[in-house]
């Protein structure tokens, strides 16, 4: 049988690039599924961003974004795995960050890129929901990352997604 195996010169120099690696950059794209647990046993969810849409246009037009800033929409599949009822405000646990590693919540205006979530929802088990949350940023700002947390965001479970 033949084996390869590298050199222990080659593992001895990965060590310091792998250290030097940053910390929690993930492959997640916007399409892929995340399996995220809540704070309470039985809570469980498979989150999936589906889409995000930037700019996005205000559904009311006496509700425009501020001066200097856009909206950005991004539509979540919510699917309860868990073993009890999902309630929750999904848009308290959604986040969504900018290049520069700014970080902006929900908005309270909703876009035309489609149905928003309600304030709660409840989803039993095996059963889904879909909406869209949608946030305020500053013109000169692009989201690159979107993170969603159970909870209203108190999980530590969090799913992070990139946007292209």
């Amino acid at each position: 049988m033949l084996r390869r195996t590298a050199p222990l010169l080659t593992c001895l120099l990965a060590v310091p690039a792998l250290a030097l690696a940053p910390l929690g950059t993930t492959d997640t794209k916007v399409g892929d599924t995340l399996r995220l647990t809540g704070l309470d046993s039985g809570e469980a969810l498979d989150v999936t961003v589906t889409k995000v849409v930037e700019p996005a246009h205000p559904k009311d037009s006496y509700l425009k974004p501020s001066a200097g800033d856009h909206l950005v929409a991004v539509q979540f599949r919510l699917k309860n795995t868990g073993t009890t009822v999902y309630d929750d405000s999904p848009s308290n646990g959604a986040t969504v960050i900018d290049k520069n590693g700014q970080r902006f919540s929900d908005s309270f205006n909703d876009s035309t890129a489609g149905p928003s979530f309600p304030g709660s929802i409840t989803i039993s088990p095996g059963k889904a929901a879909l909406g869209f949350i949608t946030f305020e940023v500053p013109n000169t700002s692009r989201v690159v990352t979107v993170q969603f947390a159970m909870d209203s965001g108190f999980s530590d479970d969090v799913g992070e997604w990139q946007v292209p």
